[in-house]
């Protein structure tokens, strides 16, 4: 991620703050909430097939493990597609641009939130707070591991033994963080249904956003 230093208090009079009152603010596009819930959909497809092949109760109780492998190994392939796939949007791009960007406002959110504190102000976020970039950071690189893993015990004629061995090692253990880190995620979203209205519905409550967001600039578009 890059920095961006003195990114505090925006002060162009083009990109304001949200107001605290007035209509919903629109958070999400069509084609960025698609992306989103296309990986969601292959992701959770993955894992649960992963579970049914390590844990010995699901693989029973599913069997045709051959099948099992295939939807597996294909729906690990084309998680990042739809990614791929949604960067003909512009909204997409400048939103990953914002996750890329780690300020001195996000070091003090990650402070407070070590601390546990929820005084008003101690947490200051742009439209992503500093826990969702490091999530997006990091999976993003557990994807790449994963999908570089995954092909080596896939095919293979692709690296001699002891690099499939290390492979499968790597692999198997990743899963399992990424596993707990998705748990985490997503017990995040259940307990935030504002969050959750953003990425179904695109829009969110401004007063939401002011409280949740403080630093968010009002949309351009």
């Amino acid at each position: 991620m890059t920095s961006t230093p003195g990114w505090a208090v925006p002060t162009d009079g083009t990109t304001p703050l949200l107001p605290e009152h007035g209509p919903k603010v629109r958070r999400f596009t069509t084609a960025e909430r698609w992306v989103h819930r296309t990986t969601a959909w292959l992701t959770l497809l993955c894992v649960a097939t992963a579970a049914c092949l390590y844990v010995p109760q699901l693989a029973e109780l599913v069997g045709r493990r051959h099948l099992v492998v295939t939807v597996h190994e294909w729906s690990g392939l084309l998680i990042p597609v739809p990614l791929l796939a949604g960067l003909v949007s512009r909204a997409l791009r400048a939103d990953l641009s914002r996750l890329n960007r780690f300020g001195p406002h996000d070091r003090q959110w990650l402070r407070a939130a070590l601390r546990r504190d929820r005084t008003p102000g101690s947490r200051p976020a742009g439209k992503f707070n500093a826990g969702q970039k490091l999530y997006a950071g990091w999976i993003a690189g557990a994807v790449l591991v994963m999908l570089g893993t995954g092909l080596l015990m896939w095919f293979t004629g692709l690296a001699p033994l002891v690099w499939r061995t290390g492979a499968t090692f790597v692999h198997d253990w990743l899963a399992l963080a990424i596993g707990i880190v998705l748990a985490g995620h997503m017990a995040k979203a259940l307990a935030d249904p504002e969050a959750r209205r953003g990425m179904r519905t695109g829009s969110v409550e401004r007063p939401w956003a002011r409280s949740e967001h403080p630093l968010w600039r009002e949309p351009e578009e």
